[in-house]
């Protein structure tokens, strides 16, 4: 934890230990000097602006690979933590996961937006869009990142488009430059503060005894799967369950499940 917070967010405190293991100030500082003293003397520095601990010049990764999805694994929360805590035993040793390899993201991307988020400023970055592969600069003002099963990216107010967009990480190029404050934030976006209730149901086209199958294993009540969210993740929720809303598979056994309430949603789809 130490190494991976330290590397992607470019500064460890004693916050990030007591708030992940629910140990004390005093142990989290022990924990830290330990890792400086014993496993990778020079690693980290004291930054007194930062009031915390950053990578040195000359860090290299000890316990870990550096690799983004380790920090990724931990945002998320939703992943085997034994997968990035590899040396510990968590009984998961029969256990496997097949999953997508994370897109390329450098830490020296992730850092500046982690800071301007976590300070509320604005970021000047470079951008190529999958429409031209164009690289152009854009001053965006993040506000959260978001994982989905397939990417990462950042939500953030766009001054070119003058409105919120999603911003992929993978696809910012050079470092993020830091600029003042931010113009527009989380409270002015509004497609991200509209909640919504995705509802899934078993394909209509499903014998009776199929549905049945269908809602058992997803958990639904009287056959519906309520599932809140906000209007900006909507296509997201859908990906992540493998509903194709451009096509109506002819097989109702391939997909399974649709959206009962679709023309709610649709507005929020085509954005």
């Amino acid at each position: 934890m130490i190494e991976i917070i330290a590397l992607w967010e470019g500064r460890l405190t004693t916050n990030h230990l007591i708030q992940s293991f629910g140990i004390g100030r005093q142990q989290a500082s022990k924990d830290i000097n330990t890792y400086l003293s014993d496993i990778a003397p020079g690693n980290l520095v004291y930054d007194k602006q930062l009031k915390g601990y950053k990578p040195s010049d000359n860090y290299t990764p000890q316990l870990t690979c550096g690799h983004a999805d380790e920090y990724l694994h931990i945002l998320s929360r939703s992943e085997d933590m034994s997968i990035t805590f590899k040396e510990l035993d968590m009984g998961f040793d029969n256990t496997t996961m097949v999953r997508p390899l994370a897109r390329n993201i450098s830490p020296e991307v992730l850092r500046p937006l982690v800071q301007a988020i976590r300070e509320n400023k604005r970021v000047d970055i470079s951008y190529t869009s999958i429409k031209d592969g164009v690289e152009v600069e854009r001053i965006i003002s993040p506000h959260t990142l978001v994982c989905t099963p397939l990417r990462w990216h950042v939500r953030a107010y766009c001054e070119h488009a003058t409105g919120y967009r999603d911003f992929v990480l993978s696809r910012i190029r050079g470092i993020p430059s830091i600029e003042g404050k931010k113009v527009m934030g989380k409270d002015n976006d509004d497609i991200w503060n509209t909640s919504l209730s995705i509802k899934l149901i078993p394909d209509p086209r499903l014998a009776d005894t199929q549905a049945a199958v269908v809602a058992h294993d997803y958990g639904m009540e009287n056959r519906i799967l309520r599932i809140q969210t906000n209007a900006a993740l909507i296509r997201y929720v859908l990906d992540a369950y493998n509903i194709d809303i451009s096509v109506l598979d002819l097989d109702p056994k391939s997909q399974q499940i649709i959206v009962a309430n679709f023309d709610e949603l649709k507005p929020y789809l085509f954005f």
